[in-house]
């Protein structure tokens, strides 16, 4: 039979067995050994496998879901990057700029002295906050055609429930600002 041994009804090879006199199970128990050891190899380069492929897929979403915070004037001298990243870009709502069509709306996005045109179309229209002169975080791509297509928008909550200089906080007690220095006559 080509090198392979019979003994007890088993078929062995002669690789298999070692031929330090022992008892008679010992033999098997070997071959036993053995094959566990080739299941373990299997099990181990399994679970690499499987750890490598999470690992791959982990860092390759973190990388297409990662967007970068610019100004818009960053953003304009950025060159060919800007047409290749997701982009978060915040500034001040243009009066006058709103333009809206259900869950779209164009606008212009003011910082300092640079503009940016913006179309927005997320899945769920502008939030209620989102109005003229209102603080906001356009997330999405710069296009070749020098609009900012966002598919996010975050309108910045105005501080309308702080008290103008000079006025009463809740509660009756006064701002720093409103409260002048006594003088005293004395």
């Amino acid at each position: 039979m080509g090198g392979a041994e019979q003994r007890s009804g088993t078929l062995f090879r002669a690789s298999d067995i070692c031929h330090i006199p022992v008892r008679a199970g010992a033999a098997y128990n070997r071959v036993i050994m053995k094959n566990g050891n080739k299941q373990t190899v299997r099990i181990a380069l399994a679970v690499v496998v499987i750890v490598g492929a999470i690992s791959y897929l982990a860092v390759t979403g973190v990388e297409a879901n990662k967007s970068y915070y610019v100004t818009i004037q960053e953003l304009q001298s950025m060159g060919n990057k800007a047409y290749t990243r997701n982009l978060r870009v915040a500034g001040s709502v243009e009066p006058g700029s709103i333009s809206r069509d259900g869950s779209h709306a164009q606008f212009t996005l003011v910082e300092l002295d640079r503009k940016l045109k913006v179309a927005y179309t997320g899945d769920e229209p502008p939030p209620d906050t989102f109005k003229d002169n209102s603080q906001a975080l356009a997330i999405g791509t710069f296009g070749r055609d020098g609009v900012f297509h966002a598919t996010q928008l975050q309108a910045k909550c105005a501080s309308k429930y702080a008290p103008a200089p000079g006025q009463a906080k809740p509660g009756g007690t006064q701002t720093a600002a409103a409260v002048a220095p006594a003088s005293s006559g004395q």
